[in-house]
């Protein structure tokens, strides 16, 4: 198994649907230098996800999931989004900071813990920089990618799902401030990710499932969707955030018995995306 992530392959005939959960990871590398008390750090993290979305395989499609934290290093960000002012030296690689990594300091790895203090009480060095890259996030990516590849090879299509959980609410320093969430937020950068029909799917079987649900709103989606989508081409990706308060209490990361539930709405959910995949598919 490679250290940076997992891949739960698929049962039986496989289907043109690959799910993903780059946040899940919670094996910490000795090297993490971190400042930060160990149980805040873990907040970042989407706990349980990968269990929740593990079933998919049963249907047909992998699962890959990251093992690393997204503190560590975030697969969810372009490896030019970096703020070069944490590290300890000339960075000679291009950059291309986002205004979250500017502004928040939450870019590929972070620098501040969602408003809560510095992750670090010295600047890193580039072999420590280049080392998270390496063998973190460039695996992870050639493993999706990978993934990708094959469904389309083989269907003609390829619908990607990206898998997170989000706080219950919003803070001072989230996109959209601190208010209460809906219970999903879909996500496929205002239509340019994939086809309307899968958006719509999702967003009309979870509201008839009686939940709440946002598209684009605030999170539209990040690089692993931008950088794996290309609807003319037959190759879809969506982000789903569900809302932590259907599964878990956020303090201590425990499951909560709304999981269950939780647990038939999501296979009767990816069992509709599946459907779809498939009718797609040459």
């Amino acid at each position: 198994m490679n250290p940076a992530f997992r891949i739960i392959p698929p049962e039986g005939i496989p289907v043109p649907v690959v799910f993903d959960s780059p946040h899940s990871g919670s094996i910490y590398p000795e090297d993490f230098d971190h400042i930060l008390d160990p149980m805040l750090l873990r907040q970042a993290e989407d706990a349980h996800i990968e269990e929740l979305f593990a079933p998919v395989t049963s249907l047909g499609a992998p699962l890959l999931h990251a093992l690393f934290p997204r503190s560590y290093i975030d697969p969810n960000r372009s490896d030019l989004d970096l703020d070069v002012t944490m590290i300890d030296g000339d960075w000679d690689g291009p950059v291309q900071p986002s205004s979250k990594t500017l502004n928040r300091g939450a870019g590929l790895i972070w620098r501040r813990m969602r408003g809560e203090g510095e992750m670090y009480d010295r600047p890193l060095t580039i072999f420590e920089v280049r080392h998270r890259i390496e063998t973190c996030w460039r695996p992870y990516h050639e493993a999706l990618a990978s993934l990708i590849d094959a469904a389309h090879a083989r269907h003609g299509v390829c619908y990607h799902i990206d898998c997170h959980s989000m706080p219950a609410m919003g803070d001072a320093n989230s996109e959209d401030g601190p208010v209460a969430r809906p219970d999903f937020i879909i996500g496929d950068r205002d239509g340019t990710t994939c086809e309307p029909a899968l958006t719509t799917l999702i967003a009309d079987h979870l509201r008839g499932e009686g939940y709440d649900v946002a598209i684009n709103d605030p999170y539209k989606g990040v690089e692993l969707v931008r950088r794996y989508a290309d609807p003319s081409a037959g190759r879809h990706s969506v982000q789903l955030e569900i809302n932590r308060k259907l599964f878990m209490d956020e303090a201590t990361l425990a499951k909560t018995p709304g999981i269950l539930d939780l647990e038939h709405v999501l296979s009767r959910l990816n069992h509709a995306i599946v459907t779809h995949a498939k009718a797609a598919a040459r």
